[in-house]
């Protein structure tokens, strides 16, 4: 992957246009309006330079998509660890259940068929998310309310993983109700018992 404070400036202005132009595209149309020929033509990058910066146009959208999405859900901070936890389930709840939810479903499918890109999507949106995930795990093991040997790791599997894959099945709904049935279920199983 392209390391930007590695890149000569015109390079890193090529590169930054081009996930400027991958934004724009994936916000207007999703991952099928993200072509390499309409990233070329909005950005003014030509395809051989987008091939230098990234393996196919799914790892450019990957990137382009995670660095948009870095800050768009918030950690909540309410001084309740547990209730920070539901109300972050909340969040990312409404989140796949909107619009970037659907892009966010498109490229989890494409890292799929196109191995070289989920490096990327890893990358640039989930590893931030769990991270981030990971702390409010840790206010809870902080605070004497979650057994601390469940991991953080495992936590954000069980917690949010039932979201992603309703999002990419859609056999249940997201909606509040659900993500605060998912978080009491979840949580009644990884909190300690008195």
């Amino acid at each position: 992957m392209t390391d930007e404070t590695s890149l000569r400036p015109r390079s890193a202005r090529a590169h930054a246009c081009a996930l400027s132009a991958a934004r724009e595209l994936l916000a207007e149309g999703g991952l099928p309006a993200a072509t390499v020929d309409a990233i070329s033509a909005r950005s003014g990058v030509s395809k051989a330079t987008l091939y230098k910066h990234w393996p196919s146009r799914t790892a450019l959208a990957a990137e382009a998509f995670g660095r948009e999405m870095a800050d768009a859900i918030p950690l909540p901070s309410t001084g309740d660890p547990r209730a920070d936890l539901v109300e972050q389930v909340r969040r990312v709840s409404a989140f796949y259940a909107g619009p970037t939810g659907e892009v966010f479903a498109q490229l989890l499918a494409a890292c799929v068929t196109d191995p070289s890109a989920a490096p990327y999507f890893r990358e640039f949106f989930l590893d931030g998310r769990r991270a981030a995930i990971s702390v409010l795990w840790q206010r809870l093991v902080a605070s004497g309310m979650a057994s601390p040997s469940v991991d953080a790791e495992t936590a954000t599997d069980v917690l949010f993983g039932p979201l992603i894959f309703r999002r990419l099945t859609g056999h249940a709904p997201l909606t509040v109700a659900e993500a605060d049935a998912i978080s009491s279920a979840a949580l009644e199983g990884l909190l300690k018992r008195g």
